[in-house]
Parts: C-alpha cells; sequence; structure tokens
C-alpha cells in the first residue's frame, strides 16, 4: 500500500495522520500546503472547504484523519 497525504505545518491531525500511516508501515508521499500546492489547487482538487489532512491510499482518496482511522481498521491494519 502507498499513500498520498496532504498537510500543512502545525496541524495536530496531519502529525496523527503520519503516525497512523507509520505505525501499520504504509509509505506515503507528502504534499505540504505553501510548500507544494497553494490553497486554490487544494479546493480545486478536494472541494471548497476541505480541510486537513487530505490522504489517499492506492489511489483511492480516503479523507480526513478520521476517515483514514476508520479506513485503516476496516483493512484490519490496526
Amino acid at each position: 500500500m502507498e499513500a498520498v497525504v496532504y498537510t500543512k505545518q502545525n496541524c495536530q491531525w496531519c502529525e496523527r495522520v503520519k503516525y497512523l500511516l507509520n505505525n501499520v508501515g504504509i509509505n506515503y508521499l507528502e504534499y505540504e500546503y505553501e510548500k507544494d500546492f497553494t490553497k486554490k489547487q487544494f479546493y480545486a482538487e478536494f472541494g471548497e472547504g476541505a480541510t486537513f489532512p487530505q490522504v489517499s491510499i492506492d489511489n483511492k482518496h480516503i479523507g480526513g484523519c478520521k476517515d483514514t482511522l476508520h479506513y485503516l481498521q476496516e483493512q484490519n491494519l490496526l
């Protein structure tokens, strides 16, 4: 499994989702807000009002931290 994580600095949920992915051994590529993409690009990808983080696993959009936690539980990885 491979993941893509869209994050921003000083975001506790971003840190938690990266911890979860590391804990279950999922490699991820991290894109950071204002370094790798703009707000306009973020909203174009995930919709107006989307929050951080946003996670995709194996090219499937999962969602935020809680969505990722539920997905990992459903996959019996936690």
